[in-house]
């Protein structure tokens, strides 16, 4: 696998390295050992996976509040997605600052979100499948989230009028002093 770290600390896009034959290929998508060399959180405690009919279907911004703050191995198993990571670590360089990457079935692409980063998507195509692996088990009452239209983040997103769900959609304003709002699932 190669480890491409971002402007972000704790945010990484992976890209495995198949090995290819006659018959298609093989490669690896996760390896504890390697996670760890490359300073990423190498646990795994659950797996999830979100199903989206439409295009523009969009989905975010997430995060699990300490002590239960999560990192995510974020890959798309079908279709195509504008995939963000936006740091909400007060301490941080980059607070309030974001990236994005475009991850699809067809580049294989994945991104790791590490603790303290909002997680967020939109598809880019019908029919997209993403799956994720996550270090650390849901926990509804660390559940937080922030508005994908924040000006105060100018995240920039590739489809005008998105489809969202009404949590998404109503999360205020962010302000520097408050945590990011809570949410349910």
């Amino acid at each position: 696998m190669r480890f491409l770290p971002s402007r972000i600390e704790g945010v990484v896009a992976i890209e495995p390295d198949p090995v290819r034959d006659e018959r298609g290929f093989f490669e690896r998508t996760w390896c504890a050992a390697e996670f760890g060399e490359h300073g990423l959180d190498a646990r795994l405690a659950q797996c999830s996976a979100s199903f989206n009919r439409r295009r523009g279907t969009l989905r975010g911004m997430h995060l699990q509040a300490p002590p239960h703050a999560e990192a995510k191995l974020v890959r798309v198993t079908r279709g195509a997605i504008h995939d963000v990571a936006l740091d909400l670590r007060p301490d941080s360089p980059t607070f309030r600052q974001w990236v994005a990457e475009e991850l699809s079935a067809e580049n294989r692409r994945m991104l790791y979100v590490g603790p303290g980063l909002a997680h967020g998507f939109q598809t880019l195509e019908d029919q997209t499948e993403v799956f994720y692996q996550i270090s650390v088990p849901h926990h509804p009452g660390s559940a937080r989230g922030v508005r994908w239209d924040d000006p105060a983040f100018g995240i920039e997103w590739p489809l005008a009028d998105p489809i969202l769900n009404e949590r998404d959609a109503g999360y205020p304003d962010f302000e520097d002093s408050p945590a990011p709002a809570t949410r349910r699932r």
